[in-house]
C-alpha cells in the first residue's frame, strides 16, 4: 500500500462573506442553471436575439462581429478567417468533443451498452433520418439546394430535453432515456454523413497523418493516460491534419472524444477493501491535525481513480459548451435578414423541403419505425408509454437546429442566398415541432401513472 505524505498542508483560510445584495442577485442564476431546460432555454433566447440583432437598427453590427476578420501566426505563416468561421469550424470541435465522449459512456456503461437496449432507439433514428432526407429530396430533386439533403436529419439533444423538462408529468423517464439514446444515433448518423458527403476532397498524404495522430491517441487510451494536455495536444494536431486532409475538422472532435479512457482504472470494490483497511489503521495511530490532513488528501487520490478521464473531462467541458459555445454558435448563425423576404418564401423547395422534412418527415419516420419494431416484438414500448406519448416524443424530435445549422453551413458555404433560405426552413420547421410536440405532450398525452 502507497503510504501517505506527511509533509504539513497548509489550510486555506476561509471564504469572505458573500455580500448580501450579490447574493440576492446570484440566487435566481443558479436556480436557472439547475434546470434540466436551462440549455435550451439559453438556446433559444441566443437564437430569438440573432433574429432580432440582425433585423433591427444596428444590423450592420451584428454583420460587423461575425463577418469580422482575425489573423493568427507568425509573419511567415498567418492564417485568416472570420470571426464565424473560428465559432464554427474552431469552438465546435469542442461541442463535437463532448458528443463524441457521450457516445462513447452510452455505448460503454449507458443505455446502448446492449444490443437490447439500443435496438429501438436506433430503428427509430433510422426513420427519423431517412424519411426526412427523402421528403427533402422530393421537394429538391434536380434543383440547386440538392446538397442539403441531409439538413432535415437532425435532432437538437438541448431543445428536445428541454422541451420534455416542460411537461414531466406526461413523458416517463423511460421515453426520455428514448430520445436521448435516439438523438446519440441521430449525432451518429449525422457524424458520418457530415464525414462523407461534406468534405473537400481527400489528400492522402494528410489521411496518413490523421491515421498516425490516431495512432498516438490510441496509445494514450491503451495506457491510461489521465493528463487532459496531452489529448489537448494530440487533439489540435488530429484537427490540423483532418483540415488538410479534407475532412471537416470538427470531427476530430468526436474521434478525440471517443479515444478518451471510459471506465475506472481500479474496480471500486477494490479501492474500497484498501481504503477500509487504511482507515482502520489511521483511527488506531495517534496524529496531529495536519497529520490527519495528509491521510484524508490521500484518500481522496484513490478515490479519484474510480472515476474515469472521460466522466472528468464531461463534467469539465459541458458547461462551457452547454452554456457558452452552443450558445453562441446560435447566435452566429440564426441572425438572417428578413428584409425583402415574405411569406411566399416558405413556399421554394429549399426551405419547404426542410419545414416538412424537420416537422413531418421526423414524426412519421420516427413513430412509424417505432411503432413497427414493437408490433414485430423486436423490442417493448418505451417505459411502457401509449401511442399518443410516443407520437408527441416524435414530434419534438423534428427540434433540429445546432446540428441541422451546421450541415447548411457545409451544404451552402459558398451560396449565401440558399444558406438564408435553409436557415428560414430551420427555424421555422423546429419551431413548428417545439410548439406542436409541447401541445401534444401537455393537452393530449395522458399523464404517467407513478408507480
Amino acid at each position: 500500500m502507497e503510504t501517505p505524505s506527511t509533509t504539513p498542508t497548509p489550510r486555506a483560510p476561509p471564504p469572505p462573506p458573500v455580500p448580501a445584495l450579490f447574493r440576492a442577485a446570484l440566487l435566481p442564476l443558479q436556480a436557472f442553471f439547475r434546470l434540466e431546460a436551462s440549455s435550451g432555454i439559453l438556446l433559444a433566447l441566443s437564437a430569438v436575439a440573432a433574429l432580432v440583432w440582425a433585423n433591427s437598427p444596428w444590423a450592420a453590427t451584428y454583420s460587423a462581429l461575425f463577418d469580422a476578420h482575425l489573423e493568427l501566426g507568425l509573419d511567415g505563416a498567418r492564417v485568416g478567417f472570420s470571426f464565424r468561421e473560428l465559432v464554427n469550424d474552431g469552438l465546435m470541435t469542442l461541442f463535437f468533443f463532448v458528443v463524441g465522449m457521450e457516445i462513447k459512456r452510452e455505448l460503454t456503461s449507458g443505455e446502448l451498452r446492449t444490443v437490447s437496449r439500443a435496438l429501438l432507439p436506433l430503428i427509430a433514428a433510422l426513420g427519423g433520418m431517412v424519411v426526412p432526407a427523402l421528403i427533402y429530396i422530393a421537394f429538391n430533386h434536380g434543383t440547386p439546394s440538392m446538397a442539403g439533403w441531409a439538413i432535415p436529419m437532425a435532432t437538437d439533444i438541448a431543445f428536445a430535453i428541454g422541451c420534455l423538462t416542460l411537461v414531466k408529468a406526461r413523458v416517463g423517464h423511460g421515453l426520455v432515456v428514448f430520445l436521448t439514446a435516439l438523438a446519440i444515433f441521430d449525432d451518429i448518423g449525422g457524424i458520418l454523413v457530415i464525414a462523407l458527403f461534406y468534405g473537400t476532397g481527400l489528400h492522402v498524404e494528410w489521411l496518413l497523418a490523421s491515421a498516425g495522430v490516431l495512432a498516438v491517441l490510441l496509445v494514450l487510451n491503451r495506457f491510461y493516460v489521465r493528463n487532459g494536455m496531452l489529448y489537448l495536444l494530440a487533439g489540435a494536431a488530429l484537427w490540423y491534419a483532418m483540415h488538410h486532409a479534407g475532412i471537416h475538422a470538427t470531427l476530430s472532435g468526436v474521434v478525440l472524444g471517443l479515444c478518451i479512457p471510459s471506465l475506472p482504472l481500479r474496480g471500486g470494490r477494490e479501492v474500497l477493501e484498501e481504503l477500509a483497511g487504511f482507515a482502520s489503521q489511521c483511527v488506531q495511530e495517534v496524529g496531529d491535525e495536519q497529520t490527519h490532513g495528509a491521510r484524508i488528501l490521500y484518500i481522496e487520490e484513490r478515490l479519484e481513480e474510480l472515476e474515469p478521464p472521460l466522466n472528468r473531462f464531461v463534467h469539465l467541458w459541458h458547461p462551457y459548451v452547454a452554456y457558452g459555445i452552443v450558445p453562441l454558435f446560435a447566435l452566429a448563425n440564426s441572425g438572417i435578414s428578413l428584409e425583402g423576404m415574405s411569406w411566399g418564401d416558405l413556399l421554394k423547395p429549399l426551405p419547404l423541403g426542410i419545414i416538412a422534412g424537420l416537422f413531418a418527415g421526423k414524426q412519421l419516420g420516427i413513430f412509424l419505425f417505432t411503432w413497427g419494431a414493437v408490433k414485430a416484438k423486436l423490442s417493448a414500448m418505451p417505459g411502457g408509454a401509449g401511442l399518443g406519448q410516443l407520437h408527441g416524443v416524435a414530434v419534438v424530435a423534428g427540434i433540429g437546429f445546432t446540428v441541422a445549422l451546421f450541415v447548411a453551413g457545409l451544404a451552402f458555404a459558398s451560396e449565401p442566398a440558399l444558406l438564408r433560405e435553409a436557415k428560414l426552413g430551420i427555424l421555422v420547421g423546429s419551431l413548428l415541432s417545439a410548439v406542436v410536440g409541447y401541445g401534444l405532450l401537455r393537452f393530449v398525452a395522458k399523464p404517467v401513472t407513478p408507480a
